[in-house]
């Protein structure tokens, strides 16, 4: 084993929410190791729409002009895809404060936006451990010790013990773990499974951002970057069991878990159907989950929490990496106005756990209403009634997802 490390911060995960925080405290002089457990280039199950109200924040972490030079094109407009229903509205532009070039959002992939997040970091200063997993965190004096091992393919290398006053967990809350800060993991029939694909020669409107709706799931569809469509969605666990058996009867055979989301999207999905009826699959489709939507402890036994672990939205919002960037600035905010001693840290963690709410529960609570009508029975039709007689109804709906509100400390 190598000999332990001390920094400022380790910081756990290097999706969005991690490498926002580790950006910010390392651009303000902390020492910060980062600890990612896969290869980067990755693809991951989100569905890589980025708010404007981000852009500032973008340019804050110094990764603007990268950002605008990968990014798909602006989305002007949202939609609602649900059954024969198309229906289209203004998405609602940035609020004051943003710069005219960056009035609305666009889309990145994942496997482009991470590499550039982390990236920067590096070249912040940030020390980055990957392929390595954390396994373990353990109390040593004033400090805590977080055990790193090799990840995959990294067998030649050797474990190492990071020391530092200040943990921060970015390892998402889908994934269960060793780790104090990683939830249990508890399989329902009503647990929401996420999907995702790329797709090139989607005949998608660039600037639409559509929300699909489907017997017992939802999704979503934006052109992202180098003309890729990036669809993701939740599927029920119980209706995605029931459909596959339905699929293998009629083929005579097993049917994969994304064939089968992929059909019953175009069987049921007009808009969805059309959509894709030329296109083609770039890459494998990706599964993760089950959904865990809520609000939990942003701090809990010497740990800070940032991501999804923290809180999570249905994603039924489009809202996903705009809560990771903001609650990793957030959380660095906090973090770099105060001393490091344990007062400190329990102060700094009521005053994250307090601004966590006051900028995301409003979202987290109407993703909530958003999905249950979505997902109950006959709901997909009666959003479908609404919006056809009250297409602003979707423009209010991507405000009151909070994606024109302003990331704190930028007006």
């Amino acid at each position: 084993m190598r000999p332990a490390s001390t920094h400022d911060a380790v910081v756990i995960g290097a999706g969005p929410a991690g490498t926002s925080a580790a950006l910010a405290l390392a651009r303000r002089g902390w020492s910060v190791a980062i600890v990612e457990k896969n290869v980067f280039p990755r693809r991951k199950v989100c569905g890589e729409y980025i708010s404007a109200s981000n852009l500032a924040l973008l340019e804050r972490l110094e990764v603007g002009d990268a950002w605008r030079a990968e990014a798909g094109p602006e989305i002007r407009r949202v939609g609602l895809f649900s059954g024969d229903t198309c229906v289209e509205a203004p998405m609602p532009g940035a609020k004051s404060g943003s710069a005219a070039r960056d009035g609305f959002g666009r889309a990145l992939g994942r496997d482009v936006l991470d590499s550039l997040l982390l990236d920067a970091a590096r070249s912040a200063g940030a020390e980055v451990f990957q392929p390595r997993r954390a396994v373990a965190i353990e109390r040593d004096g004033a400090c805590q010790a977080v055990r790193v091992q090799p990840g995959a393919g990294n067998s030649r290398d050797e474990a190492t013990i990071l020391r530092a006053p200040v943990i921060v967990a970015a390892h998402g809350s889908w994934e269960p773990g060793p780790l104090p800060s990683q939830l249990e993991k508890k399989s329902r029939s009503s647990d929401l499974l996420g999907f995702k694909a790329h797709f090139t020669g989607s005949t998608l409107p660039p600037d639409l951002m559509p929300l699909l709706t489907f017997p017992g799931g939802y999704g979503g569809m934006v052109l992202a970057d180098r003309g890729r469509m990036s669809i993701s969605c939740c599927i029920r666990r119980d209706v995605l069991a029931r459909l596959r058996g339905t699929h293998a009867r009629e083929h005579g055979g097993q049917v994969s878990a994304a064939e089968t989301v992929e059909h019953h999207l175009r069987a049921t999905c007009r808009g969805a159907r059309d959509a894709l009826e030329e296109a083609r699959l770039d890459g494998p489709w990706l599964a993760a989950g089950p959904i865990r939507p809520g609000i939990r402890a942003g701090y809990e036994r010497d740990i800070f929490r940032v991501g999804n672990v923290a809180g999570e939205s249905h994603p039924i919002i489009a809202e996903g990496i705009s809560m990771a960037l903001q609650s990793g600035w957030i959380l660095a905010l906090e973090l770099a106005a105060a001393a490091t001693g344990q007062a400190e840290r329990e102060a700094v963690g009521r005053r994250y756990e307090t601004a966590w709410r006051g900028l995301f529960s409003t979202r987290v609570l109407a993703a909530e209403a958003i999905a249950r009508i979505a997902l109950g029975h006959g709901g997909a039709a009666m959003m479908g009634a609404v919006v056809r007689n009250f297409p602003q109804a979707l423009t209010l709906g991507a405000r009151l997802s909070g994606k024109t509100r302003a990331v704190p400390g930028f007006g």
